[in-house]
């Protein structure tokens, strides 16, 4: 009786010890896939800005305060913003606002870039890396760079309209 106790043990250990190194193995080879969750970066540009042509329409108020109108005068500094994961390559933002301009996208080796051109100025509307690329978004009120990166690789999509209408480059690098 012990010695088949021994063998059940042993048979066991040897069962529990091929499961679970399988299944590291498939969870290694499947992590970063398909079957992992879409996750979306939003794009709070197009609803800002959606709140700053209504508050604009309706006149200043009263109960502006002075900081806020001096911050809309002044021109921002670049607001950088890393990202770590990257979401699903068919994922976008949606706007809130109807477009008034062109919409067009910039499909590059590192992901999706897709702005609203207009005739003197640009938003982004989304930007969706690729996956295993990052990426990160610098914002002014002349110019908008999306830059997608893995490793030492970058691809870096630059909208500018500080002097003319607005103007898309791409660039490896």
């Amino acid at each position: 009786m012990r010695r088949g106790l021994v063998h059940v043990l042993a048979w066991l250990l040897a069962t529990g010890a091929a499961v679970t190194l399988s299944w590291w193995g498939v969870h290694t080879v499947m992590a970063g896939t398909a079957y992992d969750p879409p996750r979306a970066l939003p794009v709070l540009a197009a609803d800002a800005k959606a709140r700053d042509v209504k508050a604009a329409s309706k006149g200043p108020s009263a109960s502006a305060s002075p900081s806020r109108r001096r911050s809309a005068s002044a021109a921002p500094s670049p607001s950088r913003t890393p990202v770590a994961h990257s979401p699903s390559p068919g994922a976008t933002a949606p706007s809130s606002r109807r477009a008034s301009g062109r919409v067009k996208a910039y499909d590059t080796d590192g992901g999706r870039a897709v702005f609203e051109l207009g005739p003197s100025s640009a938003t982004l509307v989304s930007a969706t890396p690729g996956a295993g690329w990052s990426m990160q978004l610098w914002k002014t009120e002349t110019w908008i760079r999306v830059e997608f990166g893995r490793g030492a690789d970058r691809v870096s999509v630059f909208c500018t309209w500080h002097d003319g209408p607005p103007r898309v480059e791409v660039g490896t690098y």
